[in-house]
């Protein structure tokens, strides 16, 4: 029996949007209009580009970015949810899903210490050039016209799975925890036997509720939580059983 955890990480590990939250090192923690409005649906990760390269041109180091990232606060209950994950690391495997980056989750979990709970994480590649710009690129391509261009978690997830499988490893279950919208498309991979937890009041809950209105429901079961403390009870339930 192997229960597979798949976590998104922008509130949902953390209570926060951590590409948001590094806007705090900028001049008067804001940016200006004209690079805010520069955003285009879809590609938040070349607009999360030129955030970075505004960053840099205004000095901002490494060690200020990490202070920063590092004061980010968990969603309540998530400490001791992960505490419980790792010490039960036999039975889950834990991964994390993210439109955010490897070097601010990274940074994130190693100051928490809770790195180790996780035995990957799947997130758009970045790191610091040689000028001390941050840079990030694309996690993948992909053909999915539901999912913003540089990520379609349905994707990450079925090859996690496929190459999980070629090692003989499966699932008794797959447990999904997240709240946005790009978390709709793996939720709607999911079998029977699995079941989706959306934070409550968020966008993920909203579109899984739509879908059971147009009477086109997800196949998995559906449990909605407000603090990380309902997600470890339900474990601890699957444990039971």
């Amino acid at each position: 029996m192997k229960f597979l955890l798949v976590f998104d990480f922008d509130h949902t590990i953390v209570d926060e949007n951590s590409d948001t939250w590094i806007v705090k090192c900028a001049p008067e923690k804001k940016l200006p209009n004209g690079l805010r409005n520069s955003y285009r649906p879809g590609h938040w990760t070349e607009y999360m580009g030129r955030v970075f390269v505004y960053l840099g041109d205004n000095g901002v180091k490494e060690d200020e970015m990490r202070r920063t990232m590092t004061t980010i606060p968990f969603t309540a209950g998530m400490v001791d949810l992960l505490g419980f994950i790792g010490e039960n690391k036999e039975l889950f495997d834990c991964i994390i899903v993210s439109d955010s980056n490897t070097v601010f989750i990274d940074w994130i979990l190693k100051a928490a210490e809770f790195h180790k709970v996780f035995d990957e994480v799947f997130t758009n590649p970045a790191a610091f050039s040689s000028t001390g710009y941050l840079t990030v690129q694309n996690f993948h391509a992909h053909h999915c016209e539901k999912c913003p261009k540089n990520l379609c978690k349905r994707k990450v997830l079925k090859e996690f799975l496929d190459k999980q499988l070629e090692r003989g490893v499966s699932y008794t279950q797959i447990v999904y925890i997240g709240d946005g919208g790009n978390d709709l498309c793996p939720v709607m991979f999911l079998k029977k036997d699995d079941i989706a937890m959306p934070r409550q009041g968020y966008t993920l809950e909203k579109k899984i509720s739509q879908l059971a209105q147009d009477l086109s429901p997800v196949e998995c079961s559906v449990l909605a939580w407000s603090s990380a403390i309902d997600i470890m009870s339900y474990l601890k339930q699957l444990l039971k059983e």
